[in-house]
Parts: C-alpha cells; structure tokens; sequence
C-alpha cells in the first residue's frame, strides 16, 4: 500500500501536527482494520484510538480500543473525542435486511451521534465512510464524477441510509464551517481476510466456500446492468489516511481498473458469461431472501444494477492516491480468502 504520512501534506496548508491522535468509529470490520492497521504504520501517526462494539484480541502497534456503541442511549463519544486531530467514522450495519429499523438506529440516528460528537469535542476533521451506493442510477457505459447526485436507490436500505447520511453531512457543514468534511465513496471493496465476514453478510449458508474455485462454477449471469467497481480494502485505506492527513473537503470516488462485468467474472471463475433474463433471477434472489436462505435483500440486486460507474481522477490528483491492486486482484485475494475461511482476531472478521 502507497504510504502516505499523515504530516506536512498538500500544497494548501499543513496537514495535521506530527504525532497526530486519529480516532476510528468502527475500527474492527472490514475496513476499520485496514484504516487502523495503515495508521498504526504511518511514523507521524501518535496513537489511534479504535471505537467498536465489541474488543478485538487483535492489538496493532500504536492504538488503543474503547467498546462503545454509536446507536441512541450508547456511551459518551465526545469524551474519546477530545483531543483528536481527526475522526475517521466506518461504522455501518449491513444487518438485518428485514429489519430496516434496525439498521437505521445504528448508520443514520448512530451517525448523528458521531456528528454531534465531533462538533462537541472540537475536532478539526471528519472523514466520513460514503459509498457509490449513496448515488443515484447513473451510466454503464462512462464514469461521473462526484457531482453526480447522491439520492441513492430508495428501494434498498444500504443506498437509502448511505444517501440521508449524505443530506446529514449537508446541514452539518453548514453548522459547522471550521470543521473540514470529507467524504469518501469507494466501490465494493474486498480482502483476504473479509472473505467470512462477507459471506456472511450477503451469501449465507448458500454460498460454500470451497466451491468458489476456478473451474467449478459453470456458468455467470450475463444480466442487462450488471457492471460495477472494485478495489481493494488496503488501497481504501490508503486513500482515508490521506484524506485524514492532507487539509482536503467534499467528496472522493475510489475505484480500481478494471470494471466487473460478466465477462470480466467469468475470466476470474474459469467460468463463462450465459445471458439471463434480469427478472428470473431477481425472483429467485427474493424467494430465497424471504425465506431467510440468504441475507442480502434483492433490493441491494437492484440498485448493484443501476449504480453509476464513477470517477476517480479527483482522488488520484488531491490525494495523490493510486490503487495498487486491480479490481479482478481484489476479487481474487477475496475468493482465495473464502476458500480458506479466512478472517482476524476481531468479533465481525472472526472465520
């Protein structure tokens, strides 16, 4: 991963001081732990202070942990807070998908806590978790960059909750000026070690993993849509600590070449791309997701069909960010990581 050190970065002002107090919200999933891991690495970084549910045994050089839950009635955020140069804010549940209650506690009326929080304490900086399932339906065939509008898919509750945080992070610039915002939205982003955590999130018991192997699975759905982006969770990770580090605002898109498609995925399996009708299979993700075969909603297939390809360019020339990985490397180091059933010492990547 391209390191950037969090000190003396960009040409409009310093970055924050040497030895700099970063807290990260949701410091245990997927890319929590590679936001805290890049951190832990970086020599101008003081200490990093994790905020999670639950405590993970994991224990990177540098940072601290601190079990709090972000929902309403959960522990006091402005006093972990105090004194940080930065809050990096990743906390989101995925689950339940029937219970969308449920999840808008933690990732809409949590994040407001969050917010609330980091005006109360001061802190100069806010990098806030987005995602390109914050846009609304948007073109296959070019890229937009990140003025294309942010209404999300109002069908599926992850674009719908990603999409209110954005009109959230809208009124809370402008009651808070001297705090610089920024918003990353990455694509679908994977690793090694996030393989069980995700299956879990959105295959379920349906998806064995040793059968995720080239030459196994015969054929991929070819369906009208279905081309979307990828990177890396380590090369995310970079981009958050840049964004942390250099005095930068607004909005980032990260993506990594090439987009996935059919073809594409069908290279990757060994496979080959078979046309389908959009509808059958949409009505076999629903039947199985009513009766709790798989946890993703079909809801979430359809806005992953209409999501925008985006741009990346702003994050390349601000951040100075450049993936290292290839989206069909990420997909890879992701299915040898379900093959494995690997994970980390941390309660949501546990194998």
């Amino acid at each position: 991963m391209m390191h950037l050190p969090l000190s003396g970065l960009g040409s409009d002002g310093p970055g924050p001081r040497a030895g700099s107090r970063i807290v990260v919200v949701g410091a245990t999933g997927n890319v929590g732990t590679s936001v805290v891991r890049a951190l832990a690495a970086d020599p101008s970084v003081g200490s990093v202070l994790g905020l999670a549910r639950r405590l993970p045994a994991w224990r990177p050089a540098k940072t601290g942990w601190h079990a709090v839950d972000i929902e309403p009635g959960g522990g006091d955020l402005a006093e972990q807070f105090a004194g940080a140069d930065a809050v990096i804010h990743l906390a989101w549940k995925f689950q339940p998908t029937h219970d969308p209650a449920e999840t808008w506690r933690t990732n809409v009326l949590g994040s407001i806590r969050v917010f609330d929080a980091v005006a109360a304490a001061g802190v100069p900086a806010l990098v806030q978790a987005s995602s390109v399932g914050a846009y609304s339906p948007g073109p296959k065939d070019r890229t937009v960059d990140e003025s294309w509008p942010t209404h999300g898919w109002p069908q599926a509750a992850y674009c719908r909750e990603k999409a209110y945080v954005e009109r959230l992070l809208d009124g809370f610039e402008t009651a808070h000026p001297g705090i610089r915002v920024v918003r990353m939205r990455p694509g679908f982003l994977f690793k090694r070690e996030a393989a069980s955590e995700q299956r879990r999130i959105f295959a379920g018991s349906l998806l064995p993993g040793r059968l995720v192997r080239p030459g196994l699975i015969p054929a991929v759905p070819d369906l009208p849509g279905l081309r979307f982006q990828a990177l890396h969770t380590d090369d995310a990770a970079a981009a958050y600590v840049a964004a942390a580090a250099r005095p930068v605002h607004g909005a980032f898109n990260l993506a990594a070449d090439p987009p996935l498609d059919a073809r594409v995925l069908a290279g990757i399996l060994a496979s080959r791309p078979v046309r389908m009708p959009e509808a059958a299979v949409r009505a076999a993700l629903a039947a199985a997701w009513r009766l709790h075969f798989v946890p993703a909603s079909p809801d979430l297939f359809d806005a992953v069909l209409r999501l925008p390809l985006m741009d990346s360019s702003r994050a390349r020339e601000v951040l100075g960010w450049q993936p290292r990985y290839t989206a069909v490397e990420a997909v890879e180091e992701f299915l040898t990581g379900l093959r494995e059933k690997a994970g980390m010492a941390t309660a949501p990547l546990a194998a």
